[in-house]
C-alpha cells in the first residue's frame, strides 16, 4: 500500500485536482487511528490536551517567526529597489551636469572662435 503512494506522479492527476503530499497521504484512515492510539498509550488521556496546546503554541510561534522573516526580506528588497532608483537619479543628474558643462564649453569655444574670425 505504501508503494502506491510513492509512485504517484503529478501527471496522474487531472489538471483541476492537486496531488496530496506524501505525508498527508500516509495519514489516512487506519494509520491516523493507529498514531492516535499510540499517542494515548504513551502520554495518557490527560497529557493529550497539554500536548495539543503545546503544538498549537509552537505552530503560532513558527508562523509569527516566518512572517517576521518574510517581512524582513520584503523590506530588504524594497530598500534595495529604493537604493537602485536613487542611484539612477544620481547618475542621471551627473550626466545632465556633465552634458551641460560640455555644451557650455562648446558654446564658449564657438564664441571664442567667432571673435577670432
Amino acid at each position: 500500500m505504501g508503494a502506491t503512494y510513492m509512485n504517484v506522479h503529478h501527471s496522474d492527476y487531472p489538471s483541476n485536482r492537486k496531488p496530496m503530499h506524501l505525508s498527508l497521504a500516509m495519514l489516512d484512515g487506519p494509520v491516523f487511528w493507529a498514531i492516535l492510539a499510540v499517542a494515548l498509550l504513551l502520554f495518557g488521556g490527560s497529557k493529550i490536551p497539554e500536548l495539543a496546546r503545546g503544538l498549537g503554541k509552537a505552530k503560532r510561534e513558527f508562523k509569527k517567526a516566518s512572517e517576521e522573516v518574510e517581512s524582513e526580506v520584503r523590506n530588504a528588497v524594497e530598500e534595495d529597489e529604493r537604493r537602485k532608483v536613487r542611484l539612477k537619479q544620481i547618475e542621471d543628474e551627473e550626466r545632465a551636469a556633465v552634458r551641460a558643462r560640455i555644451e557650455a564649453e562648446e558654446k564658449a569655444k564657438r564664441a571664442q572662435e567667432g571673435k577670432q574670425n
